[in-house]
């Protein structure tokens, strides 16, 4: 089996025959945690479209000088546009949902502060925190394939985000006693929310309010689910029933 080519976003401008500096944290991770050697071959992608393969010409103390090559038309992105609404959990279930999600194609992430949210975050810290999901998506995407960086909103209230309209053609509330199973939904005409509340769940005036505001209950099973892992799962089984993975 080849061995797969290392890959790396990068938001400079790229053409080929061009030689740039890659990124610091690009430029980290390929000499100092994959321990990578001039003329070693790599990938990047600048989170838009396509990729570009490249060749390392030079491993400075300082950072990393790249040749670009060719670039490549690669769409790996699932045909559903699915928004993952995940409530704001632990760091670590936050990074795991997101980094899962990023990896079953999601198209979006929109992370909400729900009243069972143990995490609250004042706005020095959500920036921060926002910061850090980025990196998640960006490795996440590296990693995966991907060429094309899922939108991560900014964090919001559960009260303002709802009231805001959405163009979602299926909105889906995890909930252990929903009464509809992903065997039971129709093939949706547009984008796709999902709504996931944080390690408790949603209280049940959340609940209430998503279900006037047009989102169905839907249960994964008989077991109850972390809040890290109910989106991704969610995710894996449309993809099987309408996506990609048929």
């Amino acid at each position: 089996m080849a061995p797969v080519t290392p890959r790396f976003h990068c938001s400079l401008p790229m053409a080929e025959g061009a030689e740039i500096a890659l990124p610091d944290a690009a430029a980290h991770h390929a000499a100092r945690v994959l321990r990578l050697a001039e003329g070693d071959a790599i990938t990047l992608f600048g989170g838009d479209d396509g990729e570009f393969a490249a060749r390392i010409l030079r491993i400075e103390p300082r950072g990393v000088r790249v040749q670009i090559g060719p670039a490549h038309a690669a769409d790996r992105e699932s045909p559903l546009a699915v928004t993952l609404v995940q409530g704001l959990a632990a760091a670590g279930r936050m990074d795991y949902a997101i980094q899962k999600a990023v990896e079953l194609g999601v198209h979006a992430i929109q992370p909400l502060t729900m009243a069972r949210s143990v995490a609250r975050l004042d706005p020095a810290r959500a920036a921060k925190r926002a910061l850090h999901w980025r990196q998640v998506t960006i490795a996440a995407c590296e990693q995966c394939g991907r060429n094309q960086l899922p939108r991560l909103h900014p964090l919001l209230g559960f009260d303002a985000w709802l009231a805001a309209p959405s163009e979602a053609s299926l909105r889906l509330l995890l909930a252990p006693d929903g009464e509809l199973t992903v065997a039971s939904l129709a093939p949706p005409a547009g984008p796709i929310d999902i709504l996931v509340g944080p390690e408790g769940g949603l209280a049940p005036d959340e609940t209430a309010a998503a279900l006037r505001r047009g989102f169905r209950a839907l249960r994964l099973g008989p077991r109850i689910l972390r809040t890290d892992t109910a989106g991704p799962a969610l995710l894996a089984a449309l993809n099987a029933q309408w996506g990609d993975w048929r």
